[in-house]
């Protein structure tokens, strides 16, 4: 528990927020002083508490989404308010209305914990005659907060999509360098094998690790396409925006790195006898270098400097790949070795021509239009009453979830009338804040709570006994409120403890706490803390674990799906992979990653699932970037690669018969649908067309055709020999990717 607590507080989630922090500061403050100075605490107190309840929401994203969630925010506090003005002194009334809506903000992440707070937080106040005068005082302070937020809107419109751009194009600058840093790398098992903490030593002993920055690179993308999906932008016809076409530009970026980092390990087994390493990482590293002068460039709105078009290091490096081609041509290389060291000189063009397009978007300004605001895509509520209907038949977590949170509520809210506790709200609000979708996010936000409450507590004591005064109150209201909002992002636990303070100075802004005040808010916050900890270990499991089994399907189904589209590819039935099929099949691939996250933070983790799943993961991993690079090198021109469509097609078909196995009922046995060596003769087959690729087009040289004359041949023997080495790679993959999916749905003790 200890280890646990320590790394609780470790976490760091995010960077701290200032101007957040500062907005909501303002807010909060501004009408509590106004309302003291002028003899109207109470209605200062109840601006400030909806201005408190919108800032909450924290909106992220471009200010046009971010307009859009803090309107309904707004609203929400609005009417919340109202209703728990018309609660207000009818407390069982209160245990009935509260509780679904709480549930509520559980389902619909665009309501989140607003709703509930607020009607929470009004019905505990004293009854009012004027409900509409406190649901109105509070929707003047949530449209504080949303100017305040929103306040640099047309300075800063563009600074989330400039944000996300840079950090992708840093990304795939990172993915690059990675794939430089391996070309003629030794083996790193030594240096893998010597623990090392400090981070310096890190940083120049491990080479880095590819599939981690491919990865990193492919969400950094996706995460950018997200972000300009939320910009409402005016343009004519089916034309792409800047934005898009930079997206698009860095995507095929990290594509043709799937590539050439494919094509390079195939390089290692069949290098060249000239030099041809030193040149390629210098070429490969000129390239990040210049990825990231255009990151800069993005960032700052053009004032950083965007570096020359022209690469001298990638010049270079195809006089060297020139060189080893006359080499073979003579008869003094391995036809095999010239045509990979072809391919890496292909794949090196190929990502210099797309930097230097997007050097010449960024030069020319990335601008996006207004349009007018667009009503949502559907109104009719059928679709989400099917996804309600689904959730409860298959008792999906999302639903357990709502369901654990609701009987929480209830029960804390029911405590609370029947004893009479005084303050007790801060029971329910502590229980149904702290409950996470699993036992170890719930332990951790408890730990977090707990140790912030105390000590924020007892500080808000000790200010409020020596500074009663409402003026100077409003001041330190400032300043926790500040701090808190500010490092919110940080740690839960900087939040509890400087939004303690605060949350006990606006609910009792007209008659300040004491010492008893602040006992019973530590008190009640154990309370609810040991009832989040009940609710998460007694009322039933999260339910990912009967998930899994349907996931690891999807992931092999949709693989399958992958390679077959990949088959046709290479026989030329298709012109390239569907975009949508490659991210359906990494969609299935992160759930089954979100799945093993959410089982690694039960109370007793299985470790050897958790082990299974993260192999399976990682092995569907690196097959899409083969099925990538495969499709990639065949797009020269349709020629006959031998046997390697035959060869994909079997590999779906053990990834389908994978998945059938996943879906027979009962128990599973693990060794039934394991892969067993039927493709040998294949590959065999396949290694026999290379070497028959290459003598036939020894004596195409000898009989008089061209050196440089594009013949089929040569063609032919560009394909096959970048493909072979990642169809061996890729069959492997794929046989972890069904051996530890079946493991892992496999019989259990």
């Amino acid at each position: 528990m200890l280890r646990r607590a320590r790394g609780a507080y470790a976490q760091v989630h995010g960077q701290a927020a200032p101007f957040y922090g500062l907005a909501a500061a303002l807010a909060v403050s501004v009408p509590l002083l106004a309302g003291a100075l002028t003899g109207h605490a109470a209605q200062g107190s109840m601006i400030a508490l909806g201005a408190y309840l919108v800032a909450l929401r924290a909106p992220e994203g471009p200010y046009g989404a971010r307009a859009r969630d803090l309107t309904v925010g707004v609203l929400i506090v609005a009417v919340g308010s109202g209703v728990g003005g018309l609660l207000s002194g009818h407390l069982w009334p209160a245990v009935i209305v509260v509780p679904p809506l709480v549930a509520l903000g559980v389902a619909v992440p665009r309501i989140g914990s607003t709703a509930g707070l607020a009607v929470l937080l009004s019905a505990v106040r004293p009854p009012s005659a004027d409900v509409v005068a406190i649901g109105l005082l509070e929707l003047v302070g949530g449209l504080l907060t949303a100017a305040l937020l929103l306040a640099p809107w047309p300075a800063r419109r563009l600074r989330p999509l400039r944000e996300a751009l840079s950090e992708s194009a840093d990304a795939v600058a990172e993915a690059l360098d990675a794939v430089a840093q391996d070309v003629g790398a030794h083996d790193a098992g030594p240096l893998d094998a010597v623990e090392l903490t400090n981070p310096d030593l890190l940083a120049v002993t491990r080479i880095p690790d590819w599939e981690a920055k491919r990865r990193a690179a492919s969400e950094s993308l996706t995460a950018a396409r997200a972000t300009y999906g939320l910009y409402r932008s005016g343009r004519a016809g089916n034309e792409p925006t800047r934005p898009e076409r930079v997206i698009d530009a860095l995507g095929r970026v990290l594509h043709e790195t799937v590539t050439l980092q494919a094509v390079l390990e195939a390089a290692k087994n069949y290098p060249p006898d000239r030099e041809w390493q030193m040149e390629t990482q210098t070429a490969i590293s000129a390239l990040a270098a210049r990825l990231r002068l255009l990151a800069g460039a993005v960032a700052t709105a053009g004032q950083a400097p965007l570096g020359r078009e022209e690469s001298a290091a990638v010049r270079r490096m195809v006089r060297s790949a020139e060189q080893i081609r006359r080499a073979g041509l003579a008869g003094d290389e391995d036809l095999v070795a010239v045509a990979l060291i072809g391919q890496v000189r292909r794949s090196v063009d190929r990502i210099a021509g797309e930097v230097a397009s997007t050097r010449r978007l960024v030069a020319g300004g990335l601008r996006i239009g207004f349009a007018a605001p667009r009503m949502p895509g559907t109104l009719d509520p059928v679709p989400a009453w099917d996804r309600v209907r689904r959730a409860v038949r298959t008792r999906s977590p999302t639903f357990r979830q709502v369901a654990r949170v609701y009987v929480t509520a209830v029960v804390s809210m029911a405590l609370a009338a029947a004893i009479g506790i005084s303050h007790g709200h801060w029971l329910t609000i502590t229980a149904m804040l702290s409950l996470r979708a699993t036992y170890g996010e719930t332990v951790d936000r408890l730990v977090q709570r707990v140790g912030g409450t105390a000590a924020g507590a007892a500080v808000a004591a000790v200010i409020l006994t020596l500074a009663p005064g409402q003026n100077t109150v409003a001041v330190i209201a400032f300043c926790f409120a500040g701090a808190g909002f500010a490092m919110r992002s940080v740690n839960f636990a900087y939040w509890a403890l400087f939004g303690t303070p605060l949350a006990m100075m606006l609910l009792d802004f007209s008659t300040p706490a004491d010492w008893r005040t602040a006992g019973e808010r530590i008190g009640l916050t154990l309370a609810g803390s040991l009832m989040a900890y009940l609710a998460v270990r007694l009322l039933w499991p999260a339910g990912h674990l009967e998930r899994m089994p349907g996931q690891l399907e999807r992931l092999l189904r949709t693989h399958a799906g992958l390679v077959r589209t990949a088959a046709d590819v290479l026989a030329g039935e298709r012109t390239r992979l569907p975009h949508d099929t490659i991210v359906t099949a990494e969609r299935a691939a992160e759930e089954v990653a979100e799945t093993r996250t959410r089982l690694g933070h039960e109370r007793v983790p299985d470790l050897d699932l958790n082990d299974r799943l993260r192999r399976a993961v990682a092995a569907a991993h690196r097959a899409r970037d083969h099925l990538v690079a495969v499709a990639k090198l065949s797009r020269e021109r349709a020629v006959d690669t031998g046997p390697i469509p035959e060869i994909l097609d079997r590999l779906a078909d053990q990834l389908e018969e994978a998945a059938g196995l996943l879906e027979e009922p009962g128990e599973r046995d693990p060794d039934a649908g394991a892969p067993v060596e039927e493709l040998g003769e294949e590959l065999a087959e396949l290694d026999s067309y290379l070497s028959t690729l290459t003598r036939r087009r020894r004596a195409e040289i000898k009989e008089g055709v061209g050196t440089d004359e594009l013949t089929p041949l040569r063609h032919a023997l560009l394909q096959v020999s970048g493909t072979r080495y990642t169809i061996g790679e890729l069959r492997r993959d794929v046989n972890q990717v069904i051996a530890s999916s079946l493991e892992a749905a496999g019989p259990r003790p």
